[in-house]
């Protein structure tokens, strides 16, 4: 009983037949990211690449300012009445 199963399995699970062929599109990303366009790397993805950079330096710029506000709370301890 087990054995079967585990036949049953493993030819399931390891099989050589590709399910679905993928394209090569590694030369036209290498064409892309190489052509001298006057754009940083990080940029050249398109619009989602620029959304993803002002996004994460906003947060960076946000975080940094709270660290400092905190840390100017901190420094400064509260008077006792």
């Amino acid at each position: 009983m087990w054995r079967n199963l585990l036949v049953r399995v493993s030819q399931r699970t390891i099989s050589t037949a590709s399910r679905r062929p993928l394209e090569n599109r590694v030369p036209e990303k290498q064409k892309l990211f190489q052509e001298d366009n006057g754009l940083p790397v990080y940029l050249k993805g398109g619009i989602m690449d620029g959304l993803l950079y002002r996004v994460t330096m906003g947060l960076t710029v946000f975080g940094t300012g709270y660290v400092l506000y905190e840390l100017l709370m901190a420094s400064m301890p509260k008077k006792q009445k």
